[in-house]
């Protein structure tokens, strides 16, 4: 079985994949009033979703045809970075020029706001950077570039699509691994895998590491013209502000890197060859509200075979074909900040997706 319903269904409307947008009131409401205002911002992000996700039935359409054109569904990705950088530095100038926030919710408003840039602005950075064009993939740099991440561009498409699943990719947690120790490993991993493979890339084409072409130039100064921004607004307190909504930006991006992958592995047929990425390298959720939040990231899998594809294009697939997560994302990554509990609950997974899908290996330390 594939797990594929071969009727084609129609996606989502480019309005239902507009609910990132609700932040913005949230967060702009939590400027003015402080408090537990600020709250709504994580109640909406982390509780409604999930309640939501809960209450409604999933997506399980397969062959999804788009309503309307490309466009209408790009619109969102294309004025995202330009709402986040408003809400970024309006954050910051809500701190440093109104006279109603105290320090502790000066920092709660940080810490929220990397919890947007990161959840929704990473997401939409990932779906940018996928895209064919220059103008996509510099909207994705401007987004990484608010998280000062920017190498996660060359590391996601050049390392992580083609290593998946390995070792020799950074982010696949491994199994048993809990998401602390991960996020360490991979912080440093993954920028000296990116820069590595930009400079293989200049040694083929006979380039310097200088050369102008080098990605590494924009990594690095698209967050410093950012803190620079941050710095007109409220000096070097606003540039620590900003570096602590990047810190939180990074480790939503990293904790859905862990929940992605974890535990599971590829073939290794022979010397720097594994078998070709399948749908079950993957977990896959394909609880609804949260989809809608994360414009189809957790439909993981189809992803992982057609990584060209446009979000609301993302078939969901089946336990026939995929490991399912037992809840969407904004319930996962609260589970994996606590590594006992998760283990409890994704270790048997594991197993049971090794039962399923290769039941012919015993030994799996030898993987990879």
């Amino acid at each position: 079985m594939n797990g594929r319903d071969k009727s084609v269904a129609t996606a989502e409307t480019p309005f239902a994949f507009s609910l990132p947008l609700l932040f913005c009131p949230l967060l702009i409401f939590s400027w003015f009033y402080g408090g537990i205002a600020i709250l709504s911002v994580p109640i909406f992000g982390y509780i409604i979703i999930t309640i939501f996700d809960f209450l409604t039935a999933e997506n399980k359409n397969n062959n999804v045809a788009m309503e309307g054109n490309v466009f209408d569904y790009k619109i969102i990705l294309y004025i995202w970075p330009f709402v986040q950088a408003f809400l970024l530095f309006g954050t910051l100038a809500a701190i440093f020029f109104f006279d109603h926030l105290n320090l502790v919710e000066s920092v709660a408003l940080i810490l929220v706001l990397g919890m947007i840039t990161g959840a929704v602005g990473i997401t939409f950075a990932h779906e940018l950077m996928h895209q064919k064009t220059k103008r996509e993939r510099f909207l994705a740099d401007i987004l990484m570039g608010m998280a000062i991440y920017g190498h996660f561009r060359t590391e996601h498409v050049l390392v992580h699509h083609r290593y998946v699943g390995t070792k020799r990719d950074a982010v696949t947690a491994r199994f048993d691994e809990g998401f602390y120790s991960f996020f360490l490993r991979v912080i440093p991993n993954s920028f000296i895998s990116a820069w590595n493979v930009e400079k293989e890339k200049l040694f083929i084409k006979k380039k310097s590491l200088f050369h102008l072409s080098n990605p590494f130039y924009i990594y690095f100064f698209m967050p410093l013209f950012f803190l620079m921004c941050a710095f007109l607004i409220g000096g070097g307190m606003a540039m620590c502000l900003f570096f602590l909504q990047a810190i939180i930006a990074v480790l939503h991006l990293e904790v859905v890197n862990y929940i992605e992958h974890y535990g599971l592995s590829r073939k290794k047929l022979a010397e720097n060859k594994y078998e070709p990425t399948k749908s079950f390298h993957s977990w896959n959720a394909n609880h609804k509200m949260s989809n809608l939040l994360l414009i189809n990231l957790q439909k993981h899998s189809d992803h992982h075979a057609r990584p060209d594809k446009l979000y609301p294009t993302l078939n969901a697939f089946d336990e026939n074909s995929a490991p399912q997560l037992p809840f969407g994302y904004p319930l996962m990554v609260v589970l994996s900040l606590f590594p006992n509990f998760w283990r409890k609950i994704m270790n048997p997974k594991v197993l049971a997706w090794r039962e399923q899908f290769y039941p012919e290996i015993y030994d799996w330390t030898t993987l990879n």
